[in-house]
């Protein structure tokens, strides 16, 4: 899938309001550019602004680390609708600071990256997936979701065209995902004075499971839908209900505090979890999205009215691995929440994406709620920059992926597959049932110890296929390289290959980091023969 990646982040030693703004990953090898910014003071006075009539929170400055409070302000200049837009200050208020947002992102060189990126992305009749890395603290808080080319125009995350997500590059590497056919939800209800847990557990389990009712969009209808609910659990037995290893998505409701390595999730009133506590275990037991119905979720903790770093917890999840998490930017009403989790639901019962369900959702709030108003703002979504975001396997053309274990009745082939060097000497390293990983570290089952290969930079997937009575397996090279340093050699020569899943067949040879590095052959034992 076509996906720009983008990184902002502060230039030292060159003044307090310089910015690099660059592409970290691009569909196409000349889309990697950069452009050096200033933020402006017109850019803070509408966050303050915008803080003033929609925040929940304590206000987050980012004028003391940026540019200093002007001492006599001049009026703030909002941008003019179009003629039969709405025209209430609120609705100019919200489409300004989008506006402003994405003229400073998407200036000088980032914009043609942008537009030939969703031209590749229309070329191959699907959506672009743009993703936001903000590596500076006090710019997290920002409501980048509400970004806006024009006025008029679609924002960003409602488009038709693109796919919106946020991410950071300073992750652990992720687990190995299972596939999976069902939605498999725990959800957890902590201390909260404000709820009556029995009365919002009942709301929420009907919330999640009348979603897997309702008719789905997929001609395969929709995806089995599993609820089990710990009402305030301690620690011990969150952790050993999750070391089942039974779910793909954590869900929790309650109170929480923002605050270092992720804030603290309060269990009970004496019985707390912070970010990294969870991190851990969420990602040793096969968690694919957390999900948090609470205020703090994607809050930065403050001190002084200044973010801190790396403190909001889906920050905090995702540099450790999560695959994805969604969080609230800020307070969400009960009622608001409900109607995005089902929609929301809704759209991953029917396969889709994680990154598409959100902006299903999000469009559902907006067209409940107005746009004037920020509840279509809040949801922030998080995604590791090495998942696609599937949850559940969509079905490809009738031919269903099937475990390692046999079915009664279906025959299956039992071929085993390697990938040789061929250097004098080479070795021979056995792929691995699910997905053999190649790259640079250690960390990798495939080490190619050369600079020019990624440090994760390609991976070749097994799978087992139903055709007919017979299960066939079969495998497929994915490049996840920084700058599409993968080849396979083919009758015409070698073709280079970047972001994208490929079969292999038996005999084919590989490169890794270089046309001129050295090759690795693909092999199929068959044990018949």
């Amino acid at each position: 899938m076509p996906s720009l990646n983008l990184a902002i982040a502060r230039l030292i030693n060159t003044g307090t309001d310089s910015f690099a703004i660059w592409v970290v990953n691009a569909p196409y090898p000349s889309g990697y550019v950069l452009h050096d910014c200033v933020w402006p003071q017109h850019l803070t006075q509408v966050w303050q602004e915008w803080q003033q009539m929609f925040a929940g929170h304590g206000r987050l400055d980012i004028s003391s680390n940026i540019n200093p409070p002007q001492v006599n302000p001049q009026p703030l200049e909002l941008v003019s609708p179009p003629s039969g837009q709405p025209s209430s200050y609120s609705s100019r208020l919200m489409q300004s600071l989008g506006i402003s947002l994405w003229r400073w992102v998407f200036d000088g060189p980032i914009l043609g990256s942008l537009e030939r990126s969703l031209g590749i992305a229309m070329g191959q009749h699907t959506r672009l997936h743009l993703r936001l890395e903000i590596r500076d603290p006090d710019l997290i808080a920002l409501p980048w979701e509400i970004m806006q080319r024009e006025p008029g125009q679609s924002v960003m995350t409602l488009s038709q065209h693109v796919l919106f997500s946020r991410t950071t590059s300073e992750v652990e590497p992720l687990q190995y995902l299972r596939t999976e056919q069902a939605l498999n939800i725990l959800l957890v209800l902590g201390e909260d004075q404000n709820l009556q847990l029995d009365k919002e557990a009942g709301l929420l389990e009907a919330t999640l499971t009348k979603s897997s009712l309702i008719g789905s969009s997929s001609p395969f209808g929709s995806a089995p839908c599993l609820v089990k609910t710990l009402l305030q659990p301690t620690p011990q037995e969150l952790i050993r209900e999750l070391d089942t290893k039974a779910y793909n998505v954590f869900f929790y409701a309650g109170h929480g505090e923002p605050g270092p390595d992720g804030g603290l999730l309060y269990l009970r009133s004496d019985m707390t979890l912070n970010g990294m506590e969870l991190a851990q275990v969420l990602t040793s037991t096969g968690v694919k999205l957390a999900v948090f119905n609470a205020c703090w979720g994607a809050q930065p903790a403050a001190e002084k009215h200044q973010a801190m770093p790396h403190s909001s917890l889906a920050e905090v999840l995702i540099r450790q691995g999560m695959p994805a998490v969604l969080g609230m930017r800020d307070e969400i009403a009960d009622h608001e929440s409900h109607s995005f989790i089902q929609a929301f639901t809704q759209a991953l019962l029917a396969r889709k994406p994680i990154d598409e369900a959100v902006a299903e959702a999000r469009q559902q709030l907006l067209a409940l709620y107005r746009f004037n108003q920020p509840a279509w703002t809040l949801p922030v979504l998080y995604l590791h920059p090495d998942y696609n975001g599937e949850l559940i396997k969509s079905f490809d053309e009738g031919i269903t992926e099937l475990p390692e274990t046999a079915f009664p009745g279906i025959t299956g082939s039992s071929s085993t597959a390697s990938l040789r060097s061929l250097s004098l000497g080479g070795q021979t390293w056995p792929l691995r049932p699910g997905i053999t990983r190649i790259g640079r570290t250690t960390d990798n089952d495939i080490v190619i110890p050369e600079p020019s290969v990624s440090k994760r930079h390609a991976e070749i997937l097994c799978r087992n296929t139903l055709k007919g009575s017979t299960s066939v397996r079969t495998y497929h090279l994915q490049d996840l390289s920084t700058y599409g340093t993968t080849w396979i050699l083919h009758s015409h020569g070698w073709q280079q290959i970047h972001r994208q899943e490929v079969p292999l067949e038996s005999g084919m040879q590989l490169r890794f980091g270089s046309s001129k590095s050295l090759p690795w052959e693909f092999l199929i034992e068959d044990p018949s023969i």
